[in-house]
């Protein structure tokens, strides 16, 4: 059994956030980004550790829940880019290789899942790309 952890468990939140504002960087979302997600963090994202969230389910699930939240209230792509990106500088410490390698898997793969990337999608794959070199 895993342990609760409230840092972990907004890493997985704001990792929620991230692919969201990837996924709605165009204005939309799209079930193959929403299926591509979940497909994600099935097959990998639930793999990376043992936290849960306050109901003892893997905590990587958070990141659909946010995901999906963020979409029902159409929040602003840029905006929730931005706020990812805070969280990323203010703590570093929860990104290893592993987890940036995972992030950058995972939002590249959202971005080719509805006709491969637009103009909106590359312009925020290319920050989070200059984000994690850091």
């Amino acid at each position: 059994m895993g342990t609760v952890n409230k840092p972990q468990l907004l890493f997985y939140q704001k990792m929620g956030e991230l692919f969201y504002s990837i996924a709605a960087a165009d204005k939309m979302v799209r079930k193959a980004e929403y299926d591509t997600l979940k497909k994600i963090v099935t097959e990998q994202w639930k793999n990376l550790d043992e936290y849960e969230d306050p109901f003892h389910t893997d905590a990587a699930h958070q990141i659909e829940v946010v995901f999906d939240w963020f979409d029902y209230e159409q929040l602003d792509a840029n905006d929730c880019f931005e706020s990812f990106a805070d969280f990323y500088k203010e703590k570093p410490s929860l990104f290893n290789q592993e987890r940036k390698e995972l992030i950058w898997k995972t939002a590249s793969a959202i971005a080719n899942s509805f006709a491969g990337k637009n103009k909106s999608e590359v312009i925020l794959l290319a920050k989070l790309k200059n984000l994690l070199k850091d």
